[in-house]
């Protein structure tokens, strides 16, 4: 890999989703880190692996939109459980150097309905 543009996004999530640790290691430069502001957490990209690969169940997911900027790529990508009881959408920052994430910041958020509260104003609609 040598630049942004060859960094295979859907082969890291396929990875990623698979929790397949040798595969996503393949993705991440020399002294990478990991992001998640959520839970004001920081990791090496081994860190990142371990958790996403001994984090419980069976995951599935599609890309959703992706979005390059230089060397930023940015993904949203729907992650659900197999048997489809939880969903989350999450949104990551990658950045790209010589075609390896350097490094990565991802906001996950859980699926649902809108708050009681703003059903009750009878605001928006569903977007599918």
């Amino acid at each position: 890999m040598q630049s942004r543009q060859e960094l295979n996004i859907a082969a890291y999530w396929a990875a990623a989703l698979a929790q397949s640790p040798e595969e996503m290691a393949a993705f991440f430069a020399p002294g990478a880190t990991v992001r998640w502001p959520n839970t004001n957490e920081l990791f090496t990209a081994a860190e990142f692996i371990r958790a996403n690969c001994e984090y419980p169940g069976a995951w599935e997911g599609e890309i959703e939109r992706t979005e390059a900027l230089g060397s930023l790529l940015i993904t949203v990508v729907r992650v659900f459980d197999r048997d489809r009881t939880a969903s989350f959408h999450v949104t990551s920052f990658f950045r790209v150097e010589e075609g390896r994430i350097a490094a990565l910041e991802e906001y996950w958020g859980d699926d649902g309905p809108p708050p009681a509260w703003r059903q009750e104003l009878h605001l928006g609609r569903p977007i599918r």
